[in-house]
């Protein structure tokens, strides 16, 4: 924290930079919370909804996307906490729609070591049952590496983590995660589906033909609610925050060091530097963060937190471009507080790259297709399901950057993996995801 600065002096600064960084990267809301350990600085700006001019505020709950986790998480910690399951249980002796996968333990599920494919699309899950989702997607044949070994991030993993909860608790998840966690911190819970008693932000897309910023619809399946399905406003991110570094009696110290502590085998790439039960782990300097972020349609919110000095940023936009905001925001506080928050992963491999030839191939996570191909002249790109091809840029240690087509902006991309005995690329994890190759190029 920078000493010249008061609570006051803060708070306008940063007021001014949410303000300026929200208009330039065409985001209509925004809200900061910053706790420095000793003071809490929160600002907000913009519009909920610009489709009936609703102002969004301190109190407006935003859909979180994927930042739902931590709290599906810290759920199933507290029922583990009182002694109504271990985490080290498989999974499958709560949920018989796992049978096929008999060694993935509950843990698993909370780190994405399972193995498990992330799952099919929101539009597919819609049209079917949370048991029989589970069974076609955790099955043997689509097992990814053997469970804790590994890391993949899996939409499914917390689909079973939630119905676990559930059948535990003999609650909807929603119900409980309210009840158990949410209410006992002071957050009034919202969620996709369900009438809220607080204001709610619509997500944004931008229009690029047009000019004009304009609401989405959000289409989270029901039954994908443990992996996504949470509002909630970045001062109650913060309450979250505080209770991850351990400054709140809702989460017994015992759950805090599960969810901030790297889990083995969670080697999450482009992700994070390690993973936790729930949280992602960050690597700056000398400090570990730990936090999460989560995208809905239209909507980018971030966590972070230190639990060493107790420092918590906490962040949400209602627009897919909130994410770039949030990057520019990062460099700010770094600038305005003195606080080197990190935003993202950003790449750190210096050495050269290096052809690999045989990473050529059709990969697979599920429903989703991975073709890589070589190009003339041996440059390798990546195509999922069919999208626009992607350069890569691979390394001799097997990890990869991808290329942004329009900017050349290296990114980082992933890693690929030998079979130990055979040598061959088996495997690679693209953006946290890994895919089981299923053909060569």
């Amino acid at each position: 924290m920078n000493p010249t600065h008061t609570p006051f002096l803060l708070r306008r600064e940063l007021q001014h930079s949410l303000d300026t960084l929200a208009s330039t990267h065409k985001v209509p809301g925004a809200q900061l919370v910053v706790d420095t350990g000793s003071e809490i600085v929160a600002v907000h700006t913009g519009t909920a909804d610009v489709a009936t001019g609703t102002p969004l505020t301190a109190d407006t709950a935003v859909p979180l996307g994927s930042l739902t986790k931590p709290c599906t998480a810290a759920l199933v910690l507290l029922l583990a906490d009182d002694g109504d399951l271990d985490l080290d249980d498989p999974a499958a002796e709560y949920l018989p729609e796992l049978r096929d996968v008999p060694t993935v333990t509950i843990r698993q599920l909370l780190s994405h070591t399972g193995g498990l494919p992330t799952g099919p699309d929101s539009d597919t899950a819609g049209r079917t049952t949370a048991a029989h989702y589970l069974a076609s997607v955790c099955t043997a044949r689509d097992l990814l590496f053997a469970p804790g070994t590994d890391f993949s991030y899996s939409n499914a993993g917390y689909v079973a983590a939630g119905r676990i909860a559930e059948t535990v608790t003999g609650m909807p998840w929603h119900e409980a995660v309210g009840a158990l966690l949410l209410e006992p911190m002071g957050i009034m819970p919202a969620f996709l589906g369900v009438p809220a008693g607080r204001p709610v932000a619509a997500g944004h897309g931008f229009n690029v033909a047009t000019g004009q910023t304009r609401p989405v619809q959000q289409n989270l399946a029901p039954l994908e609610a443990p992996a996504g399905a949470l509002l909630a406003s970045a001062i109650d991110l913060g309450v979250l925050g505080r209770a991850v570094a351990g400054q709140s009696l809702c989460l017994p110290s015992a759950i805090v060091k599960h969810m901030s502590g790297a889990e083995p085998g969670a080697e999450a790439g482009a992700l994070a530097d390690g993973w936790g039960l729930g949280l992602a782990l960050f690597e700056q300097g000398d400090q570990t963060w730990c936090g999460h972020d989560g995208n809905a349609q239209g909507t980018s919110c971030h966590l972070r937190v230190e639990p060493d000095s107790g420092v918590v940023v906490a962040f949400t936009g209602n627009a897919g471009a909130g994410t770039a905001l949030w990057r520019d925001l990062a460099e700010d506080l770094e600038r305005i507080a003195g606080m080197a928050v990190p935003a993202g992963m950003e790449p750190v491999n210096a050495s050269d790259p290096v052809a690999l030839p045989d990473c050529a191939g059709t990969y697979a996570n599920g429903s989703t297709r991975y073709d890589i191909a070589l190009q003339p002249g041996g440059s390798p790109t990546l195509s999922i399901d069919g999208d626009l091809e992607l350069p890569l840029v691979c390394y001799a240690d097997l990890t990869c950057d991808l290329v942004d087509p329009a900017t050349g902006r290296r990114q980082p991309g992933g890693r690929f993996h030998r079979d130990p005995d055979s040598g061959v690329i088996d495997r690679v994890q693209i953006s946290g995801r890994t895919a089981r190759r299923t053909s060569s190029g």
